[in-house]
C-alpha cells in the first residue's frame, strides 16, 4: 500500500441537498484533513447508474467507499471482480472478503424520538415519512415505531416510504397528506426533500422531529432530533483500512457525539428526563431496540 492510497467516496443524491450526504462530505473531508490519504468525491443521483460508478471508481481507488444503503447492492455487485480493492459501505450490513460495513445505530436515537413523541402528542397520531425503503431506513423506522409504542401503547403510526430522498414536492404532498389523516408530529428520515416536508408541516400547525444532525438549531418547527452522525463512519473507515483492520463497526448511544436525542427548548424537562432515563435502559440492555417493523404500511 503506498503512502497515500487513493480512496473515492460515492454519494448517492445532488451536491449541496440533504442532511445525511452533508455529513457524510464534512466526515470524509475531515479524515482527508488530518490522515494520509488522496481523497476524491464522486456523486450519482440516477439510480440505475450505481453500480457504474462504483466500478469506476474501484478502477481507479485503493479504497471505495459507498455512502448509505443505496449503495449496498452495488457494492455487493462490484466488489467481487476488484480483490484488491477495499470497500466500505456506511450504514450497511453486507459482507465479503473485501468488504467492511461502518455504521451508525440511527435506530437507537430513532426509538429515543419515538418515545418522546408518544409522550408529547395529544392525540395519540404520529407519523413517519422517508424515501427509499433501504435496511437502514428501514431499520430506523423500526426504532421510532418501538420507542412510539413503549411510551403510549395503542398509538397510531402513519407510515410511508414515498420513493424519492430528494424531492421536495413529493415529501410535501405526503406530510400534507399525514397531516390531514390526523398527525400531530412527523419523524422524517428524508435528504434533500425535507424541505418540502417541513413546509408542510408548518402549513398544518404540526411538529417535526429530524434525524442526522440537530435541526432543532435550525427551525422552531423541530421539536427534537435524533442525531445520528453519519460522518464520522467515514473517519472509521478510513482509520480501519490504514490500520489494515478490515471489519465491521457499529457507533451507537454510547457515543454521544454521534448518536443521541436533541430537544427544542420547549419540551418538558420531565419530558426530557424520561428519554434520558431510557437512554440508560438501552445502554444497559434492559431496553432492546429492535430491527424489524411489522406494522402497516401508510399511502396517502
Amino acid at each position: 500500500m503506498s503512502t497515500q492510497p487513493r480512496v473515492t467516496a460515492i454519494f448517492f443524491g445532488q451536491p449541496g441537498g440533504g442532511a445525511f450526504n452533508a455529513a457524510g462530505v464534512a466526515g470524509i473531508r475531515r479524515a482527508a484533513a488530518r490522515l494520509p490519504v488522496a481523497v476524491q468525491e464522486a456523486w450519482q443521483h440516477d439510480p440505475a447508474r450505481r453500480a457504474d460508478t462504483v466500478e469506476e471508481a474501484a478502477r481507479a481507488s485503493d479504497l471505495v467507499i459507498a455512502h448509505g444503503g443505496q449503495g449496498e447492492e452495488a457494492v455487493r455487485q462490484v466488489a467481487p471482480a476488484f480483490p484488491d480493492v477495499a470497500f466500505a459501505v456506511t450504514q450497511g450490513r453486507i459482507s465479503g472478503p473485501n468488504i467492511a460495513c461502518f455504521e451508525v445505530l440511527q435506530e437507537q436515537s430513532a426509538y429515543l424520538a419515538g418515545a418522546l413523541a408518544g409522550w408529547w402528542m395529544q392525540r395519540g397520531v404520529a407519523a413517519h415519512l422517508s424515501g427509499e425503503p433501504v435496511p437502514p431506513g428501514l431499520r430506523g423506522r423500526a426504532g421510532f415505531a418501538a420507542g412510539l409504542a413503549h411510551a403510549r401503547p395503542g398509538a397510531r403510526l402513519l407510515t410511508g416510504f414515498c420513493g424519492n430522498q430528494h424531492d421536495p414536492a413529493l415529501a410535501k404532498a405526503w406530510t400534507a397528506a399525514q397531516a390531514g389523516a390526523g398527525a400531530e408530529v412527523q419523524f422524517q428520515m428524508l435528504d434533500a426533500g425535507r424541505p418540502g416536508a417541513i413546509e408542510a408541516c408548518r402549513e398544518a400547525g404540526i411538529r417535526c422531529i429530524g434525524n442526522v444532525h440537530d435541526w432543532t438549531r435550525e427551525d422552531a418547527v423541530f421539536i427534537a432530533s435524533a442525531i445520528a452522525d453519519n460522518g464520522v463512519t467515514m473517519e472509521a473507515a478510513i482509520a480501519a483500512f490504514l490500520a489494515d483492520r478490515w471489519e465491521d463497526r457499529r457507533i451507537g448511544l454510547e457515543d454521544p457525539a454521534a448518536v443521541r436525542l436533541a430537544y427544542a427548548s420547549d419540551v418538558a424537562p420531565e419530558i426530557a428526563a424520561r428519554c434520558e432515563a431510557l437512554r440508560i435502559a438501552i445502554l444497559g440492555g434492559a431496553v432492546a431496540v429492535p430491527e424489524q417493523f411489522s406494522g402497516t404500511e401508510w399511502k396517502p
